[in-house]
Parts: C-alpha cells; sequence; structure tokens
C-alpha cells in the first residue's frame, strides 16, 4: 500500500496479510481525492474513517493536512495496525476501536469530510447514510463519501449527490442540500 499524494506522498507502508480487510484500490483511492482535492481544502479539516481497515484513507486524509483524523474500526488487528503507522509517520490519526454503528450513535463529534468503506456484504450499508445524518455527524458543509459494490444503489437515499465508479469500486457522495 502506498500514501498518494500530500506530505506523506509515494511513501510505501508494509501491511499484514493477516488483516481481514478488503483495501480500495490505488486506482480508485487516486480518483477519490482528485475529485476530494477540487472540493476540500484539507488543512485543518476534521476528518472520519469508518471501517478503516489499514487505515489507507486515513493516511491520505492526514497526508493531506487533516487534523485531526478519526479511524474507527472494531477489528484489534487493524487497529493497532494503525496506530502504529500513525505514530510512525507522526500523523495526527486517532484511532478508535468500536463498532461503527455505535460509533455513529454515541460521538459528540462533526466532521468536515466522511469516508465509510464498509464491508461488501454488510447488510446494512444502505442505513448508514442516514444515520450520519440523522445522528449530526456532517458539519453543514461538510461531505460524506461512502465505497460500496456495484449491486448497490444509494442513489434514492437523502442527500445524495452524485455516484462515481473506478473499476469495481463505487463510490457514492453526500452532503446536505443547499
Amino acid at each position: 500500500m502506498r500514501i498518494i499524494g500530500g506530505k506523506y506522498s509515494r511513501r510505501l507502508i508494509p501491511t499484514p496479510k493477516n488483516l481481514p480487510v478488503r483495501p480500495t484500490t490505488d486506482l480508485a483511492k487516486e480518483s477519490l481525492f482528485n475529485i476530494l482535492h477540487n472540493r476540500i481544502d484539507f488543512s485543518g479539516k476534521k476528518a472520519l474513517d469508518l471501517f478503516a481497515g489499514t487505515g489507507s484513507i486515513s493516511y491520505e486524509f492526514a497526508s493531506r493536512g487533516c487534523s485531526p483524523v478519526i479511524s474507527v474500526d472494531q477489528n484489534n488487528r487493524c487497529t493497532r495496525f494503525i496506530k502504529d503507522t500513525a505514530h510512525s509517520f507522526e500523523m495526527d490519526i486517532q484511532v478508535i476501536r468500536s463498532d461503527v454503528f455505535r460509533f455513529i450513535k454515541s460521538s459528540p463529534s462533526t466532521f468536515d469530510v466522511i469516508f465509510c468503506d464498509p464491508p461488501y456484504a454488510l447488510p446494512e450499508i444502505s442505513r448508514i447514510s442516514e444515520m450520519i445524518f440523522q445522528f449530526e455527524l456532517l458539519h453543514a458543509e461538510g461531505l460524506l463519501i461512502i465505497e460500496h459494490p456495484g449491486t448497490i444503489d444509494l442513489s434514492g437515499q437523502p442527500w445524495f449527490n452524485e455516484h462515481r465508479k473506478y473499476g469495481h469500486v463505487n463510490f457514492s457522495f453526500f452532503q446536505y442540500k443547499a
């Protein structure tokens, strides 16, 4: 895995083979951050990475100047790996080991950008955006991105803005309507 852009651009991060993850491909990640670069000034923005896995998206947010970045995953090996990697790069990433749905319901914070990459087989994927807006985790000008399989269509969800597809990776974007 590598960091695509920002302060830590092109840094390689060796990922343990035993993590139960499906990392976002470099092509999809690069395409996503090209889109975000045109929409967000990352400097000082508060970012949330749900179902963080290897932390790949968290590192991209931190590398581009988001501070703090909150990474949430329920797998102990994943959270330990993210903590160790963030520490070695001196990145402002706070790692929380928690069930994502429990975190959404109890988070006292709001965020400028939220990325969510749930397991593709998770039956509750279509509920995630609804919960994030219900529990007001997104700032008024914020952006939510959900990665999902092509078999799921989120375009009928409230606050849906657009859909992008890169190979087998799909991103749906949500934000408050102006």
